[in-house]
């Protein structure tokens, strides 16, 4: 770990949207607080149920956030990019971290002591409303989850899903959309509460329609309107 690099701080800090706009006098108050992070791949950053130390922020890399359940089955909450803030919940409370966070590939972060960054907030009313948009950003992500995971056959789930992922981690190149995410099969099961085997099988029958290209890096949506005719169907 080690404090932010000051020739480079402005520039970095500008990178997440709560941080844009503030004057150099605000960012030399999130400078003096801010810590880098170099994670790698497969690394836990903070469990659920541990003691809320920090509040991250991703300035490369993906996270993914997960819970697990009583049988150790893991739920994956969110998969979470550059620019992304977590965890989303538990300011100015003595709430434990609500789930676990995991590098899935190598991860640059910038960190902010809990404490301090609710200091920031109630000191910089222009951070403490950015923090409210982006909640609220996320509540809606959450609830298009659930409608994703509830009342939908599977096949729907996994429809809905890759359309998810489309519109939030998905750039376009021409007629293609291109998820560039590192997902195993069994963590693309685990988030919309599937097996293994289920999740390979209509994947598999997704790509034998010509409507995805799948390696172990990325997912292709070669056909974006007819996925979506076919989960609205």
């Amino acid at each position: 770990m080690s404090r932010v690099n000051k020739d480079t701080a402005a520039e970095f800090l500008q990178q997440f949207p709560i941080f844009q706009d503030l004057s150099p006098e605000e960012l030399k108050q999130v400078e003096d607080i801010a810590i880098s992070r170099s994670i790698h791949k497969k690394t836990v950053i903070f469990s659920e149920g541990s003691e809320k130390e920090a509040v991250f922020f991703i300035r490369t890399g993906i996270v993914k956030a997960y819970k697990t359940d009583e049988n150790g089955h893991e739920q994956i909450v969110s998969f979470l990019k550059t620019g992304d803030m977590f965890p989303h919940t538990g300011f100015f409370n003595a709430h434990p971290y609500p789930a676990t966070a995991e590098a899935i590939t190598p991860t640059e972060l910038l960190a902010i002591p809990v404490r301090l960054f609710e200091r920031l907030m109630l000191s910089t009313p222009s951070i403490a409303i950015k923090i409210m948009r982006v909640l609220g950003d996320k509540i809606r992500e959450l609830q298009d989850k659930l409608q994703v995971l509830s009342g939908q056959d599977v096949r729907n789930r996994v429809l809905s899903f890759l359309l998810m992922l489309a519109e939030q981690h998905g750039q376009t190149h021409g007629d293609q959309i291109v998820i560039n995410l590192p997902m195993t099969h069994q963590e693309f099961a685990n988030s919309i509460g599937t097996t293994r085997e289920t999740a390979n099988r209509l994947l598999n029958q997704l790509t034998k329609e010509h409507l995805l290209e799948v390696d172990r890096s990325r997912i292709i949506i070669l056909d974006l309107q007819a996925l979506k005719q076919q989960r609205d169907a």
